[in-house]
């Protein structure tokens, strides 16, 4: 259906974002009242248009508005931090004493005082039920909140007033079982002898890291590699999510000519020069004066969910990109953003003991995936930042940005994690298991065929499975020319044997 915008006027965060001239965020949901009494939705790239019938038009009060867009917009805390800076105090606190008992009133006033850390003239609240602040049946929450006994609140919110992500309970996300995804890797690993698993996990580590440099179009030396695979042993057993952890990890990872001591103090960017002075901005980072408050908020959340049981993958979604979207460092933040995706799905548990997933791996194979995931917050944030270019490349931001990336909604995110774990278990980790085990098969095979060196069985099976499953006759003159041909071919067909469900 086709709307007419004659037909309807905005409502909710439209509503109050055009009547204080505001720019934000897109929020996932935009509400409209027609003028005609029909009702509608329009389900857009993840974006929904509702129209509502007339008789739910709020009215002209601010108070109103908000509760309308807490009940059918959601939780905005970006958007609502914006609002309530405009807001005048003595019409906001009218709303709510107006309705002292209402759960969106209540909500509203406890948003307010949590977002911008002023109190309103309004006593607190003697009696009555607690009521969360967040819908647990529409969002993730953590299991035992605060209680806020001024406004009756239960304060579940995933992170603290500077870094709180929120992320939405959608269908895809419905779907996403934790418990159930660490028994499908268990019933998966157990089909495995302990020896091959143990190979394996090395193999797997090398794996991700070459994964994970090259999604950057990095080749690591073979010290850095050794480092990396180091940091990956450890994530299994220790928190890297602190401070001087997160130093000590960059140091570890990136050329020693860049290392660095503290959290960047340049403003920094990704882009891509196409011509002299001519630069493509991808993504604007925080302001580093931003920086300290920002990251100690991403720690503070860290801990939160860690110790309130947060779902895994909801908790590494909200912390690994919201680490790589903060870019605290000159460099490495894309490294250390996959990184802390093993360290917080080993410490929740989620991986099994003696295993990893090799989830760059499956990033690296699903690049449009991996960039969308990055540019459903990137590319909406551009529009919203006033910045200068100098002829040297340097940026200057001019407009205050720290609540952008304080409140970011983090669906998007959790649900492109929720994938690529989900393909890491099924198709990577199967893949390179069952590789793993033909290889075994494949060597014995020919070890009873003849008796050689194990790096010459490695490399003969290596040049057939580059060559279709046979010896190429310039690859036998060189280094095989004491095969018969009797040999040859069953050394080849017992290759072709122990690869041929691979292929």
């Amino acid at each position: 259906m086709e709307i007419n915008v004659f037909d309807f006027r905005p409502a909710g965060y439209t509503y109050l974002l055009e009547k204080f001239a505001l720019a934000g965020m897109p929020n996932w949901h935009r509400s409209s009242v027609s003028t005609t009494g029909t009702h509608f939705s329009k389900i857009q790239n993840g974006f929904v248009d509702e129209v509502f019938r007339t008789q739910y038009w709020p009215g002209e009060k601010v108070g109103d508005h908000l509760e309308f867009a807490l009940k059918y917009d959601g939780v905005n805390l970006g958007l609502l931090a914006q609002i309530f800076k405009h807001i005048s105090q003595e019409e906001l606190t009218e709303y709510i004493k107006s309705k002292p008992t209402g759960k969106y009133a209540r909500r509203i006033w406890f948003f307010y005082e949590f977002l911008t850390g002023k109190q309103l003239s309004i006593d607190n609240i003697s009696s009555g039920n607690y009521v969360d602040a967040l819908d647990v049946k529409e969002y993730y929450t953590v299991q035992n909140g605060d209680k806020s006994p001024r406004h009756r609140i239960v304060n579940n919110l995933l992170g603290p007033q500077n870094f709180c992500p929120v992320i939405r309970r959608t269908e895809k996300l419905s779907r996403l079982d934790s418990a159930n995804l660490r028994k499908r890797c268990e019933d998966i690993v157990t089909a495995y002898p302990s020896e091959l698993l143990r190979r394996a996990l090395s193999y797997l580590y090398n794996k991700e890291t070459k994964s994970s440099f090259e999604i950057e179009h990095i080749k690591p030396n073979a010290s850095r590699t050794e480092k990396f695979i180091t940091s990956l042993e450890l994530a299994e057993k220790e928190d890297f999510c602190e401070k001087e952890r997160l130093i000590e990890l960059q140091n570890r990872i990136v050329d020693p000519r860049f290392k660095d001591s503290d959290y960047r103090e340049n403003q920094n960017y990704v882009g891509q020069t196409v011509a002299y002075q001519k630069e493509i901005i991808h993504f604007i980072c925080p302001k580093p004066d931003d920086l300290p408050g920002l990251m100690a908020g991403l720690i503070e959340s860290h801990k939160r969910m860690k110790e309130e049981n947060v779902s895994p993958v909801i908790h590494a979604a909200a912390i690994a990109y919201g680490f790589v979207f903060l870019h605290p460092f000159e460099d490495g933040n894309g490294r250390i953003h996959r990184f802390l995706i093993h360290n917080i799905l080993s410490l929740q548990e989620m991986v099994p003991r003696g295993l990893m997933f090799p989830v760059s791996a499956v990033m690296l194979k699903n690049p449009a995936d991996y960039d969308a995931s990055l540019e459903a917050f990137s590319r909406p944030l551009l529009r919203l930042i006033d910045y200068q270019l100098d002829e040297m490349g340097q940026m200057t931001v001019e407009n205050d940005t720290a609540y952008w990336y304080q409140y970011m909604d983090m669906t998007a995110q959790a649900e492109a994690l929720y994938e690529f774990v989900t393909k890491t278990i099924e198709e990577e980790l199967v893949k390179e298991l069952s590789f793993l085990a033909n290889y075994d098969n494949t060597k014995k095979a020919i070890q009873d065929i003849i008796d050689m060196p194990d790096r010459l069985i490695d490399l003969f099976i290596q040049l057939c499975l580059q060559n279709n499953g046979s010896l190429s006759a310039r690859k036998r003159a060189s280094h095989f020319d004491f095969l018969t041909d009797e040999e040859l071919a069953a050394m080849e067909q017992a290759v072709k044997d122990g690869y041929h469900k691979a292929e």
